[in-house]
């Protein structure tokens, strides 16, 4: 089910887009501002709204900490705010003095992309605010851009309805006519998957148009072997132009908004339709999921933002049958951790663990010793992460076999979260479990073993809320 809680109705102008942060939410408008509003109430922030731009803002977006937010207008500018105060931190002057129509961060914060309606794309430094490099398409102006999670590729589509892949010198290394009428947005799954090709690293690519479609796209790159963009399948349900698309951020499900007023929302894997949402009264211009995936936000040319919640039920339903069937690691045979091993990035195990036969028993019972004296993995760093991701499949398992919703457990002490909070590596802890972490690891992550940007700890209220409401319908 998914139930409408709030609508936000304090644009003056059609709503261009949406975006969330950990804690925020951002909206911006043909009215010349943006507006930020906290996800635990939805009330507007006090420096709220932000005003700079002498035109339309078209696009917003926050860096992967939530503690910067861009926006790009037509009079030519991309401007970064400090989203705790509401001061501006830079403001970056297209080349050319172009409308800005679009902007997104690289995953790791350290760029910034912007793309204007003469078809140049720049890509800033987002710490010294200095230009990097920049790129142009052949015809169109440039209307979606979005970084691959890897942060190795940046994806731009144009007004003529072109995919083009940049690497990250901005060399071009791909382009390809993808809707015939021109692109209107398009958007990286955050989670990798297997392709049955095992050198390269695959991701899901939405894209959608003027034509009505939404198209699913596969992109698997590797520095050596090179980029492969496949055509994948259609989605063709709407019956008027698609002006967004989105992820949702665990990868299950996709979003997308249409001229003809509707939002889908369809399983990733089945392409089934979960959900039709009709509440808006004119075009539906932007769409976006909150990290927790319980929220979504969809804006309008009815100058309302909707702001929508899933249940649990619905959320579980973005499940495949393949990962239902599979949801016990013990089960898995020796293609299943093939797969799996894909999927995490370590494609380059798959011939050594195929070799030494590890099924999904053996697999759970590898440990760092095994790893180097049984399969003569030699790397450190590999035998580490190949064990931390054996710990989360086994955390995944508890939580199955103890009907405890994966989300709802810390990754720290595998128990259901009673204080959660966000980290600056994007995932939520036990408050007490990582205050105690940071204390004695020196502020590493746990997940991804990485140095944290930041040991500031935000409280996931929505993440709260939720498990909240899990307790009182599971534990009376």
């Amino acid at each position: 089910m998914v139930k409408l809680v709030c609508t936000l109705a304090d644009h003056g102008d059609d709503v261009n887009c949406c975006a969330f942060s950990f804690s925020l939410l951002a909206t911006c408008s043909l009215d010349k501002t943006i507006r930020l509003y906290s996800l635990s109430d939805f009330t507007e922030l006090p420096h709220s709204p932000l005003k700079f731009h002498t035109y339309a803002v078209h696009c917003c977006c926050f860096s992967p900490s939530g503690h910067v937010l861009a926006s790009c207008s037509t009079d030519g500018t991309t401007v970064l705010w400090n989203t705790q105060n509401g001061q501006t931190l830079a403001v970056l002057e297209q080349p050319g003095g172009s409308p800005v129509r679009v902007c997104c961060f690289s995953p790791e914060s350290s760029r910034l992309a912007s793309g204007a309606a003469d078809g140049t794309v720049v890509l800033w430094n987002a710490q010294s605010y200095k230009v990097y490099r920049c790129g142009s398409v052949k015809d169109g102006s440039l209307v979606a851009c979005v970084f691959s999670p890897n942060g190795k590729l940046l994806v731009t589509g144009s007004s003529c309805g072109d995919l083009t892949v940049w690497d990250d010198k901005m060399r071009c290394l791909h382009s390809e006519k993808a809707h015939d009428l021109g692109i209107t947005c398009c958007d990286f799954s955050s989670q990798p998957i297997s392709d049955g090709d095992q050198d390269f690293q695959c991701f899901r690519l939405a894209s959608c148009g003027q034509d009505c479609q939404v198209k699913i796209w596969i992109v698997s790159f590797t520095h050596l072997l090179g980029l492969k963009l496949k055509y994948k399948s259609t989605l063709s349900v709407h019956c008027a132009p698609v002006l967004a698309c989105a992820f949702s951020h665990d990868g299950q499900m996709l979003v997308s908004g249409s001229v003809d007023k509707s939002v889908m929302i369809y399983d990733t894997n089945t392409q089934n339709v979960l959900h039709t949402l009709t509440q808006h009264t004119r075009y539906v211009t932007t769409c976006a999921f909150a990290p927790s995936t319980l929220l979504l936000a969809t804006g309008s040319m009815d100058k309302t933002v909707n702001i929508w919640q899933f249940d649990l039920e619905t959320v579980s339903q973005a499940r495949s049958t393949e990962d239902q069937l599979k949801q016990f690691t013990e089960d898995w045979s020796e293609e299943d951790v093939s797969i799996w091993l894909c999927e995490q990035g370590l494609q380059d195990l798959v011939g050594i663990f195929k070799m030494n036969n590890i099924d999904g028993k053996e697999l759970l019972n590898l440990t760092k010793e095994s790893l180097a004296d049984d399969l003569k993995i030699e790397s450190l760093g590999l035998r580490s992460k190949v064990v931390r991701k054996i710990e989360e499949l086994k955390t995944k398992m508890n939580s199955l076999s103890s009907g405890i919703p994966d989300e709802f457990i810390c990754p720290i002490t595998r128990e259901l979260m009673k204080e959660p909070v966000i980290a600056s590596d994007g995932y939520s802890y036990e408050k007490e479990a990582i205050e105690n972490w940071i204390s004695k690891k020196k502020r590493t992550s746990p997940m991804t073993n990485l140095v944290l940007t930041s040991v500031v700890l935000t409280p996931n209220r929505t993440l709260k809320m939720a498990i909240n409401r899990w307790l009182e319908t599971h534990q009376k």
